[in-house]
């Protein structure tokens, strides 16, 4: 451990009262765990001075008190997405001290704190909570096999213009607007493709292109008929499908369809998308996409692109271990 470069009054009290005793200053520093450059201006400034008491050192005084500091704290803990404006005002009028909003963010990152984007998540009822801690009871013990056998399906809509706040550019001051470090964007997303996939341990369903409106007929006609049922049948008779809770997966319709054909339903709960591991495949396919085409390339070759990266385990070049117990099994 290095030696300290501080003294605090008490220690250059005890400092100052051995030097006079007669102990050298490499003994008192070592002594004391501090570098002998410390005592040595210690004993040369106590007898111009006759304090222990360290000079004022120069610089501007801090424009708040330590209570003031605290006060700023306490109000970004309070309301988490107050601007640093906000807090500036709520500080003058509590203590009627006035100082500028960078003060304000020079304080808040003296306390460790730093403006962020907010983590997302869905907005969950106590019902949906409650129906989540459910699904994780039941499925918590689940095997390998178990879990092998779950066809998980979804529906991705990809846009060929979007801005997932990944993107950075290195820019110069006053280079904010030029054309280099400008995204530009279209309004709604310039277009999009819809494609809807299923996968599990060992089987995989072709991506298919959801064209216009999906409904409860399109979804039995265009989806179970020709692509799922045959793909549980394959896996076998202990085959579950996995779908999540929007209209067309639980219409009338879809739901006799499935019964007729002997299809094993996962019960799902509502607004658990982060539940499915296919939302991982939806990410990393976006990614590949986008690799592929920096330029936004034309509807008919973004819909080509995305049925070009095959639905496959593969998630930036490492295996996708879709059989493992998934994260909630933990809970």
């Amino acid at each position: 451990m290095p030696p300290r470069r501080k003294l605090n009054e008490f220690e250059r009290g005890r400092a100052v009262a051995w030097f006079q005793d007669g102990v050298p200053k490499r003994e008192v520093a070592r002594r004391l765990h501090v570098s002998i450059s410390v005592i040595v201006r210690l004993v040369q400034r106590f007898p111009a001075t006759g304090r222990v008491q360290e000079r004022r050192r120069p610089g501007r005084p801090k424009k708040t008190t330590p209570r003031e500091d605290r006060l700023i704290e306490r109000l970004a803990l309070q309301t988490r997405t107050a601007s640093s404006s906000i807090i500036r005002r709520q500080l003058r009028v509590a203590t009627n001290t006035n100082i500028s909003q960078q003060t304000i963010r020079n304080r808040l990152h003296g306390f460790s704190l730093r403006s962020r984007r907010p983590a997302v998540r869905p907005r969950l009822t106590p019902a949906h909570r409650a129906a989540r801690r459910a699904f994780c009871r039941r499925h918590v013990r689940w095997t390998r096999h178990q879990w092998s056998q779950v066809l998980f399906s979804d529906e991705s809509r990809f846009t060929l213009n979007h801005n997932d706040d990944r993107l950075r550019v290195w820019r110069r001051q006053g280079e904010r607007y030029i054309d280099a470090t400008v995204q530009e964007k279209v309004a709604f997303g310039g277009g999009s493709v819809m494609v809807w996939g299923a996968f599990s341990l060992h089987h995989r369903t072709p991506l298919f292109h959801v064209q216009g409106n999906l409904t409860g007929l399109r979804y039995r006609d265009e989806i179970l008929r020709p692509l799922a049922v045959p793909t549980l049948q394959q896996m076998g008779p202990q085959a579950v499908y996995q779908d999540d809770n929007a209209r067309p997966h639980r219409a009338r319709v879809v739901d006799d369809f499935l019964q007729q054909s002997g299809v094993n339903r996962m019960e799902w709960p509502a607004c658990s998308p982060d539940l499915n591991p296919i939302e991982n495949l939806w990410d990393e396919l976006d990614r590949k996409v986008r690799s592929n085409h920096p330029p936004p390339p034309p509807p008919g070759m973004f819909s080509t692109s995305t049925r070009s990266c095959r639905l496959s385990g593969r998630l930036s070049g490492r295996r996708f271990h879709r059989g493992s117990s998934p994260p909630w099994s933990t809970l």
